[in-house]
């Protein structure tokens, strides 16, 4: 099973063409980012079944338990890899280890930034649960249109649950930060 593999490059040609073509895949909700550059794509491999057929296993993993894009994720790489000629996929869901907002590639914050989303910080390193405080956020993001600190937060949920709603003091303009897990 693969549990904390990252997309790779290697093994035969067969896999490196399903690699590149799953890593591709953009996720729904944040479509300037791919699933590899979101963390989401854990591993792409390509395995023989039992009568010597090429399967394509996809391992996945939600940014939240229950997030409801992990069925489009899945529905997308399929499609996307039959499409390039690979005719069976299995795509798994991985949830150990949870998916961290560290896992977002440089090119993925890059992206986020450009589309006027602040880009999580650092995850805060915990180990066993996690407790749930009420209050003001541990650290304010900066406003990515005009990079003023000055900014509030309006709503702890955006768009979609991995998402919180700020607007900027300094410019008044709205925007929406990923948030750091």
């Amino acid at each position: 099973m693969v549990t904390t593999r990252r997309p790779a490059t290697g093994g035969t040609a067969s896999a490196r063409r399903a690699v590149e073509v799953a890593g591709r895949v953009r996720d729904p909700e944040m479509p300037m980012l791919t699933l590899a550059d979101l963390g989401v794509l854990r591993g792409v491999e390509v395995v023989r079944d039992a009568e010597g057929g090429e399967v394509v296993i996809a391992s996945i993993t939600p940014t939240y338990t229950g997030c409801p894009a992990m069925a489009t994720m899945r529905d997308d790489l399929v499609h996307r890899l039959n499409d390039a000629g690979f005719a069976r996929v299995e795509v798994w869901v991985v949830l150990d280890p949870p998916w961290s907002s560290d896992w977002i590639s440089e090119r993925g914050r890059a992206a986020l930034r450009a589309a006027g989303l602040s880009a999580p910080g650092p995850a805060p390193r915990r180990t066993g649960p996690v407790p749930l405080t009420l209050g003001p956020p541990r650290s304010v993001p900066p406003c990515p249109r005009c990079g003023s600190a000055a900014t509030r937060l309006t709503s702890e949920f955006g768009a979609t649950a991995c998402k919180a709603l700020y607007r900027c003091t300094g410019c008044l303009e709205p925007f929406e930060h990923v948030k750091e897990i």
